[in-house]
């Protein structure tokens, strides 16, 4: 009698196991992408102006995800979206290795840029970044960082490494756990210096009243890469889609709608197409 109880249970959990499908293994939205990206390309205007170019050109609905990279790409490596847009290159290289995604291109870059008050309390105005990080460090002056482990903040912690400074804990250096428009806001409210991308400080700089004062480095280029999800290791992921966004924002169209964003109202791009170059060329010139 017991033997067939524990038969009939182990038929029934049989058959059962063949009625469930493991999470992962469930069919994507095909009318949906989801596209992963930086907090920097929401700031700074262009995540709309890409998505809706995209949405317009597949017929797609797309859902942006947005948070600091290192967020961003935690959650690539769940496989929670189709397609990343991300400017941690050290980090990507990593993401990549450990089989997340199926290719990785450059599609466009701008630079990062110290601003601060116009008093310049720190006498950083015109230096190199990482000549500008030790004086900031030796006279103490207030700085206000990110602290999120996004691309910026990852940035600008390799640049007071450069510097040989670590100013995690000093008194003169707050970290606000948030985006760069509010962490923007916070150093003007102190008048305080920070680290920001060109693209998100132009689209704030009239309010804040911190002018830029040290850029033009080659050390301070910030750079994008768009990776689709690998759907091999992650079965949910809308692979067709995630590859058509990648493939039209390096292609000659999206790169023209990269060109022009910020053109009208800065006079000036806030990003430069570089899908033609690679990472070792741009860094470069």
């Amino acid at each position: 009698m017991i033997r067939r109880c524990h038969l009939l249970l182990a038929t029934l959990f049989v058959g059962l196991a063949g009625l469930v499908t493991p999470a992962n293994a469930q069919p994507a939205n095909s009318n949906e992408l989801v596209v992963l990206t930086t907090t920097t390309t929401q700031d700074s205007g262009i995540l709309r102006v890409l998505t809706d170019a995209f949405a317009k050109k597949s017929g797609l609905t797309v859902k942006a995800i947005v948070a600091g990279s290192g967020d961003i790409l935690k959650q690539g490596a769940r496989g929670e979206g189709d397609v990343l847009l991300t400017h941690s290159p050290e980090a990507e290289k990593l993401w990549m290795s450990d089989g997340n995604g199926t290719s990785r291109r450059l599609v466009m870059y701008n630079d990062f840029v110290v601003i601060g008050p116009d008093s310049d309390p720190a006498k950083i105005r015109g230096l190199k970044a990482v000549d500008a990080l030790r004086r900031i460090a030796e006279t103490k002056s207030p700085f206000v960082s990110r602290g999120d482990q996004s691309g910026t903040h990852v940035r600008e912690l390799a640049t007071w490494k450069r510097a040989g400074i670590d100013p995690k804990g000093q008194s003169w250096y707050r970290e606000t756990g948030q985006g760069q428009g509010l962490t923007m806001d916070v150093a003007s409210q102190f008048q305080a210096y920070a680290f920001t991308d060109r693209g998100t400080y132009l689209v704030h700089a009239k309010r804040l009243g911190l002018p830029v004062l040290v850029e033009n480095d080659p050390v301070l280029y910030n750079i994008y890469h768009v990776m689709p999800v690998n759907s091999t290791k992650f079965p949910r992921v809308n692979a067709p889609a995630g590859q058509a966004f990648a493939d039209w924002i390096v292609s000659s169209e999206g790169q023209a709608v990269i060109a022009e964003v910020g053109k009208a109202e800065y006079g000036r791009s806030l990003f430069v197409p570089a899908a033609n170059l690679n990472e070792a060329q741009l860094l470069q010139n």
